[in-house]
């Protein structure tokens, strides 16, 4: 084996403990490094670079946000408004997950945040199927969301402050999310 390689995973380990995860990804250069993450980072980035709040990292940021957990895509803005509006007035920014945010939905979210300096971001779902709805329930316990789902009977228009969920923090760049400080359960 490779005793470099070897340190670092040990490393790694003591650094997260026994509840923390690693996850080995191919890198773009030749070195090998390890990054620890606090909170939950998934591998999907803004939709939209217009989201984007630090110009000079190319990062959307959103501090003490509101998150969203939609297992669908949302095309318009209409189902969308009443809790955006409830929002917007609590001063506090909102963060989107969900399958896509596209169409007239994302058009209007742009316009918004341009021109009224709404603070809004929004983010894919990460993986596919079954898979997907594991995860955003995992991302739900984190932040104390519930996953706004057909399958359970809730709609996007009749959602409502209580289910959504928050976080200290929210980093997205173009190819990855991160979730700092999730007010949920820590015990997923």
């Amino acid at each position: 084996g490779d005793r470099d390689i070897g340190e670092k995973i040990a490393f790694a380990m003591e650094k997260i403990g026994p509840h923390g995860i690693i996850t080995i990804d191919q890198a773009k250069t030749a070195t090998t490094e390890v990054r620890v993450v606090k909170g939950m980072q998934f591998d999907r980035g803004y939709i939209s670079p217009y989201f984007v709040t630090n110009s000079e990292k190319m990062t959307a940021e959103a501090e003490n946000p509101y998150i969203l957990v939609y297992d669908k895509k949302i095309s318009a803005l209409q189902p969308l408004l009443p809790l955006l509006e409830i929002v917007a007035q609590s001063g506090r920014p909102l963060c989107i997950i969900a399958e896509d945010v596209e169409g007239d939905a994302l058009a209007t979210l742009v316009v918004n945040r341009l021109r009224c300096n709404l603070s809004v971001l929004a983010v894919k779902a990460p993986a596919f199927g079954d898979r997907r709805k594991a995860v955003l329930q995992d991302i739900a316990v984190l932040v104390g969301a519930t996953v706004i789902s057909d399958e359970v009977g809730l709609k996007l228009e009749k959602a409502t402050v209580a289910d959504l969920g928050s976080a200290k923090k929210v980093v997205m760049t173009k190819d990855d999310t991160t979730i700092v400080g999730g007010c949920g359960s820590q015990e997923l």
